[in-house]
């Protein structure tokens, strides 16, 4: 489909895609909402926590995180509160060892882990006439993925898919985050990313080497020495070559939506699929301007201006 134009305008200085990026994950206030927890056991013994907010509907938006994120991520519970508003209920995924309690399996979450989401649609399917999946940048690359790669077959209940923020091309976007202006992030998700290699450890005394963590200096070298060893990679690129949705963009066919902010400061280049969404007219491309990583704020109202954008899809599949 073609490029849809964008009409975000922000403000002045989150016209800086690392102001937007900066306050919309710290200085943003969200009330918390009421989250009912339900553990769902997965095929190989581990567990997901899920949280739901229901109300009643007969339509859910299953809501992915991005690295090192949760349920009670602001970007989460602000899109919630929204779309539950306006008669959507909510399951609202935690990745393994996201939810506050280490998971039991030797594997982590990752980019491409759809396994587990398939699992967390297996259990709404029941219940739900329609269903959604949105997800926010990891969280973005794994439900385009999953709704592109022919792994799982698509429901016919699954109705439409919604990205934010996507590092579609996660070696592009690797190469990006190494960059001195990038090392703020960086450093972020490595502090978090080490503890818990610290208990995975504990946990795994013989499989997880701590020592390797003093050659982590950039996210990609978290993906080199963890995440792809961790899960069944050869290295960081085998897992970047087989984890990212770019190369499953064209093969959607269920209604799709992809925004990326051409200031984001997490993306590269690649990571704007202008050639993929011509060749697919299921798939839609927004590229702000504006709007940072995950950011887009609106000065002075409840709801950013991707959450709107994101209820107005869903309203029209």
């Amino acid at each position: 489909m073609p490029i849809i134009a964008a009409d975000y305008q922000p403000s002045f200085p989150f016209r800086n895609g690392h102001i937007n990026t900066v306050y919309s994950s710290l200085f943003r206030k969200i009330k918390p909402l009421p989250f009912v927890r339900k553990r769902i056991e997965t095929a190989d013994e581990d567990f997901l926590d899920i949280d739901f907010l229901e109300n009643g509907s007969d339509k859910i938006v299953i809501l992915c995180h991005g690295l090192e994120g949760s349920s009670s991520s602001k970007y989460i519970q602000a899109t919630a509160r929204l779309l539950h508003e306006n008669g959507y209920s909510i399951a609202a995924m935690n990745y393994r060892f996201c939810s506050g309690e280490i998971n039991r399996q030797l594997i982590t979450y990752h980019s491409g882990r759809t396994e587990d989401l398939n699992t967390v649609i297996n259990e709404v399917l029941p219940h739900y006439t329609a269903v959604y999946l949105v997800g926010f940048s990891l969280g973005g690359n794994l439900v385009l993925k999953y709704s592109g790669d022919g792994l799982y077959p698509i429901h016919p209940k699954i109705k439409a898919t919604v990205g934010i923020s996507v590092p579609v091309d996660l070696h592009g976007s690797s190469l990006v985050l190494q960059k001195g202006e990038n090392l703020i992030y960086t450093w972020r998700f490595l502090i978090t990313l080490a503890k818990k290699i610290r208990l995975k450890h504990k946990q795994y005394p013989e499989q997880v080497d701590v020592s390797l963590l003093k050659k982590v200096i950039k996210l990609i070298d978290f993906d080199e020495h963890y995440t792809s060893k961790l899960n069944g990679f050869s290295d960081a690129k085998d897992y970047y070559a087989k984890a990212n949705c770019k190369q499953f963009l064209s093969s959607i066919k269920l209604p799709a939506l992809l925004i990326n902010a051409l200031d984001d400061p997490f993306l590269s280049a690649s990571c704007f699929p202008y050639a993929e969404t011509e060749k697919n007219k299921n798939f839609s491309l927004m590229t702000p301007s504006h709007g940072g990583h995950v950011g887009f704020v609106s000065s002075g109202q409840e709801y950013y201006w991707v959450e709107k954008e994101i209820l107005s899809f869903l309203d029209k599949n």
